[in-house]
């Protein structure tokens, strides 16, 4: 009987051990503070990952541009891109490729009783610009100004900066206007601030025919090409932690030291911004809108921006496995 035992004991652990050999290894490189950290703690707090079958190796990094390198470098599988890196590095020669993830981004925002109301009122006034001179939110609103016959560069005083002293500088009355990330933004609005220019009207001023998830999920095509399976459930994976997170507020409160929000206010906005960017228009129309932005954006931003293509890289979507014949 107690070999009995011992050998059901054993066909157990081996039963336990192979299930955990079958979960697919997916290495992810997120920044800290970011939205995708959100969503991963989300995802291990609710065991989202091992339910699919994958398991999540995630280093996080204290800035964005360590994630691109690491990527590029091969000591990380999958991060959060914008979707003119990853046609950047197609047109030199990569083989990355990119899944919408969100389309929220900023907005200029404002003091509540500030006369600026427009992009008109901009001109003369200093206006913080958060990622510097060629992030995409500050060169789509400077193509939309020079439609109105306005150089931002020229006729604006843009001071850049990191986005969370551009918003406390905003805050203490230094910058009349400041052009910041979306969850900085949240802050700003819950403290009094209006939104006077949102970067999605000026998406849809400029061709787009809906929200543009401008932001994704990068990859290697050979990574793609070998584990789209697991690839596939990552990204179904990613879609229910965010419904919980656009669904649930408790889940922001349990957030609340990592987001750093000021108030409850500010959670709330947090989780109407959050939610309102959820990706899920068809393939076929982001990539259409991101190629008309991509136009836009090569055409002000250049060869420093774009690299050589003045047109988004073919093979710059990837396709699950079911669809890549579509």
């Amino acid at each position: 009987m107690r070999l009995g035992w011992l050998g059901v004991a054993m066909l157990v652990a081996l039963t336990q051990v192979g299930q955990s050999s079958a979960a697919e290894r997916l290495r992810i490189a997120a920044q800290k503070t970011g939205t995708l950290a959100w969503e991963l703690d989300v995802i291990k707090a609710h065991g989202l990952a091992e339910k699919a079958g994958i398991d999540l190796v995630v280093t996080e990094l204290a800035a964005p541009e360590a994630g691109k390198i690491a990527l590029v470098g091969g000591s990380a599988d999958v991060i959060l891109a914008d979707v003119m890196f990853v046609s950047r590095e197609r047109a030199l020669g990569g083989g990355l490729q990119f899944a919408p993830y969100t389309s929220t981004l900023g907005a200029v925002m404002v003091p509540a009783d500030s006369p600026i109301h427009g992009l008109e009122d901009l001109k003369r006034r200093k206006i913080g610009v958060a990622g510097g001179p060629l992030d995409k939110s500050w060169l789509m609103l400077r193509a939309l100004a020079r439609r109105a016959g306005l150089d931002l560069v020229h006729q604006a005083e843009p001071v850049y900066g990191a986005p969370k002293l551009l918003a406390v500088k905003a805050g203490q009355g230094e910058l009349p206007a400041v052009l910041n990330y979306w969850n900085l933004c949240a802050d700003l609005e819950a403290g009094g601030f209006r939104r006077v220019i949102d970067m999605a009207d000026v998406e849809m001023a400029l061709g787009a025919r809906g929200p543009v998830a401008m932001v994704g999920y990068a990859f290697e095509e050979s990574f793609a090409r070998d584990h789209g399976d697991a690839l596939a459930r990552f990204l179904d994976v990613s879609r229910q932690a965010r419904d919980l997170l656009a669904r649930s507020p408790a889940e922001w409160k349990r957030l609340a030291p990592r987001i750093g929000a000021a108030s409850d206010a500010a959670l709330e906005i947090y989780r109407a911004r959050y939610a309102e960017g959820a990706a899920r228009r068809p393939l076929e129309d982001e990539e259409a809108d991101a190629r008309a932005l991509h136009r836009v954006l090569a055409a002000i931003g250049g060869a420093d921006l774009v690299g050589p293509a003045t047109e988004l890289a073919p093979g710059t979507y990837w396709r699950r496995p079911a669809e890549a014949g579509r």
